[in-house]
């Protein structure tokens, strides 16, 4: 098996701990789904939110769907002017046998701009 990383993100509508634990476990379970990785396999997670997301920590999210040995960690994002307002983006690492191409980065709601490239038909809600 190879490490790997897999990209995703999301946007929130409010800064609330309802909405932020919610979308983050929607963008972490449609990420680890689509990717078929199981739990043993993940290593760590990085999460990060951009500085209009701070009513508790996305990581609470990964805890609350069983990722309870998981390494995790929370950062913020640049505050790049006029970038994209209320997002929250993970960075998970995964032990896999699939290739780098083959890996389905998750880029949901309107995150979609931040990775139209990567981002898959599916995804666009």
């Amino acid at each position: 098996m190879t490490v790997r990383g897999i990209r995703g993100a999301i946007t929130v509508s409010d800064n609330t701990i309802e909405h932020i634990i919610e979308d983050t476990k929607i963008l972490l379970k449609t990420m680890i789904t689509d990717n078929h990785i199981d739990s043993a396999d993940i290593i760590s997670i990085f999460f990060s939110t951009t500085k209009d997301l701070n009513a508790t920590f996305p990581a609470k999210a990964a805890r609350e769907i069983g990722l309870l040995d998981t390494p995790l960690l929370c950062l913020n994002e640049l505050d790049v002017p006029h970038s994209l307002e209320k997002v929250i983006r993970i960075l998970l690492h995964a032990n896999c046998d699939k290739t780098q191409a083959e890996i389905q980065h998750v880029y949901l709601k309107d995150a979609i701009q931040l990775r139209p490239d990567l981002s898959k038909e599916k995804y666009h809600l």
